[in-house]
């Protein structure tokens, strides 16, 4: 019997490394159901950056919880920085496979 790894994708969108340190919170604002969060809790769609400044993040960005998203979309023409891919697969292209992982490990998971 042969066994088969498969990659189980289960990120709806993955925010890029150009959100770093800019935590525009443009995305979460267009959110219609609060599931971008971060830099650091897993929860508060962006309140952390609107109540503290980015300043206060050095080396943050935002995160979009797989749980919670409906896929639709709404964040990203909101990003001015176009950090948010639409799945693993573009963002790896795009060379940016790092956040893919930190979008993962952010929400306690991991891609194989």
């Amino acid at each position: 019997m042969k066994h088969h790894t498969y990659k189980l994708k289960i990120m709806s969108f993955i925010i890029g490394k150009s959100c770093v340190d800019c935590m525009d919170t443009a995305c979460a604002n267009a959110c219609p159901v609060d599931c971008i969060h971060g830099p650091i809790t897993v929860g508060g769609s962006g309140s952390e950056v609107a109540a503290q400044g980015k300043e206060a993040f050095p080396g943050g960005q935002l995160y979009i919880d797989p749980d919670t998203c409906i896929n639709c979309g709404a964040c990203v023409p909101e990003c001015p920085v176009s950090a948010i891919y639409e799945d693993e697969d573009l963002a790896i292209k795009a060379g940016d496979e790092e956040s893919v992982h930190k979008n993962y490990e952010f929400f306690g998971l991991k891609y194989a």
